[in-house]
């Protein structure tokens, strides 16, 4: 039993001798069993223990201390400096460092080439003004009349805004570039770079009216011997176009004009400063109806109707008219026509035509409707009108009316706008009948107006128009200028709050149609630029305004004035 337990325990440790014992020393000692003792087995075994807790215990340090220490170095160090790429500048090199002077020869080669670029754009300027004179002087001594001449001149207008343009920006670049080098005495910053004929143009000039050359009569009325006016087709600019023809008449015939009556036109006393008709000629040319009936001690009688159109009708009157007169209190002569003339094609007539059949010893007499009439057209047409005065214009708004909107413009435009006449209502009827077509579809109006905002550089619009909701909404979404849209800007409803107004309010003029249709004809006639819709009577009062106040633009245009509708419907 003894030897048993003693042969099981030596198995048991030359097992674990073997299992631990390197390998060298099996090679080196074969009888290793005998020669090892328990002693030395200890020792070896607590030496590879006493290792393996070493290793374990540095691992253990490690894991412990090294994120303490990634957090410390976190904290405490500014890691975008440490990886930021920092470009030296001028400054740091020092103004005669290497890369200092190679800047700064770029900068002066860039210079030089921009002043090259100026010196060409420079003579393309001059280029197209030489060709706008000579174009100018072409169709103003030739016989006939040039039709793509307006066309030829806005495509040169747009072309010369551009190189304008240009040149502006190259002058900004410049600028900035030389902003670099002010404490450098080489460079004069003072000077004038640009050529002295950009000085004062710009792309949407005033136009030269040429005053001095106006052909004008004088207007010395007998003071007993009347022209009554009568207006009777289309609404309030028609009547006011009338009026004015009816003026040159009565200068022709040196008779005084008699503005019609409230109850049978409109109330022209409300919208015309009629006493500033009088002052422009220093003698009295027009009176009231009021003031005729008073001088005529209520025996109020046109004597002889001398009518200057005989079709439709006689003097253009219908019955209605003719029980307004009579209503008002006038009685009437005879009616009858001095010669064959038809609304719808009337015949060019000269001043001899209207001296041989209207002239009369008559106190009072009437020719009728003369808003169709051509007498003289570009006498009449030419601004200031055909009769000498000492004001800009006969016919024009009244005071307050002209008050009103200069206030309205300081308020909500400046100086410096677009007005847009945008006739829609009834409009697309009236120009499907007529060739070519004047109504357009909204976007492609849109495109137009963007031109001339481009052209004008301006910031705002003043929009009038009797246009729906519908239509202005779309408009105003579609006109764009550098991305931005501009504003079309209307007359906004009576608020007490704004004082723009008050003038109108004040002396009664507030709700009255015709007033607020006479307001947005001053707005307009005060823009910078006009935009109108062709064959509208209130465009044309405008443009008569323009030119008579000298606010006419070189930019002012009809509504895609050129261009054809895109499309257009079919006829009923």
């Amino acid at each position: 039993m003894m030897e048993r337990e003693l042969s099981d325990e030596e198995e048991d440790r030359e097992n674990l001798i073997s299992q631990n014992a390197r390998p060298n020393d099996v090679v080196k000692s074969p009888d290793h069993h005998n020669h090892r003792s328990a002693f030395r087995i200890d020792d070896e075994l607590r030496n590879r223990v006493s290792g393996a807790a070493r290793r374990f215990n540095k691992r253990y340090i490690l894991a412990i201390f090294l994120p303490v220490v990634i957090l410390v170095v976190y904290l405490t160090t500014d890691l975008k400096n440490v990886f930021r790429m920092r470009v030296p500048s001028i400054r740091d090199i020092g103004g005669n460092g290497p890369l200092a002077n190679r800047m700064r020869e770029s900068e002066l080669r860039a210079l030089y080439l921009l002043k090259q670029q100026e010196i060409e754009l420079v003579k393309m300027w001059n280029y197209t003004t030489l060709v706008g004179r000579s174009n100018f002087s072409l169709v103003n001594n030739s016989d006939s009349v040039n039709l793509n001449s307006g066309n030829d001149n806005g495509v040169l207008e747009g072309l010369r805004s551009r190189v304008f343009g240009q040149i502006s920006l190259n002058k900004q670049i410049q600028g900035a570039l030389l902003s670099a080098h002010e404490s450098e005495g080489s460079v004069d910053l003072s000077a004038n770079y640009t050529d002295s004929s950009l000085s004062d143009w710009t792309s949407c000039k005033k136009v030269d009216q040429r005053l001095s050359e106006r052909k004008t009569i004088e207007w010395n009325p007998k003071s007993n011997k009347y022209l009554f006016a009568i207006c009777v087709s289309g609404q309030m600019s028609n009547h006011l176009i009338c009026l004015e023809k009816h003026m040159f008449f009565a200068a022709l015939l040196n008779r005084v004009l008699v503005i019609p009556s409230s109850k049978v036109d409109y109330e022209f006393h409300r919208v015309l400063d009629i006493d500033h008709i009088n002052k422009c000629l220093g003698r009295k040319v027009v009176v009231t109806f009021e003031e005729f009936a008073e001088s005529k001690k209520s025996h109020l009688h046109i004597d002889k109707f001398l009518c200057y159109f005989s079709f439709p009708q006689p003097c253009f009157m219908d019955d209605e008219r003719v029980k307004k007169l009579k209503g008002s209190g006038v009685s009437l002569s005879k009616v009858e026509a001095v010669w064959k003339e038809d609304v719808k094609k009337p015949k060019q007539r000269t001043v001899q035509d209207v001296l041989a059949k209207f002239s009369s010893d008559s106190d009072v007499i009437a020719i009728g409707d003369v808003f169709f009439a051509d007498v003289e057209r570009e006498w009449v047409m030419q601004p200031g009108g055909p009769i000498a005065h000492k004001c800009k214009t006969l016919i024009e708004p009244s005071r307050f009316i002209l008050l009103t909107a200069q206030r309205f413009i300081q308020t909500f435009l400046g100086k410096d706008f677009v007005a847009l006449h945008f006739r829609r209502h009834g409009f697309l009827k009236f120009c499907n009948a007529k060739q070519p077509s004047c109504f357009y579809p909204v976007p492609q109006a849109a495109e137009c107006i963007n031109q001339v905002v481009e052209r004008a550089s301006t910031p705002v619009i003043y929009l009038s128009t009797d246009a729906a909701e519908s239509e202005t909404g779309l408009l105003q979404s579609l006109v764009v200028l550098n991305g931005k849209t501009v504003p079309l800007v209307r007359r906004p409803a009576r608020n007490s709050a704004e004082k723009w107004d008050a003038l109108l309010y004040r002396h009664g003029l507030e709700g009255d149609s015709q007033v607020e249709a006479m307001l947005d004809k001053t707005i307009c006639a005060l823009s910078s630029v006009f935009i109108g819709s062709s064959g509208s009577t209130f465009t044309d009062d405008i443009l008569r305004l323009r030119k008579d106040w000298g606010s006419a633009s070189q930019c002012d245009e009809y509504l895609c004035q050129g261009e054809l509708p895109n499309f257009i419907s079919e006829d009923e």
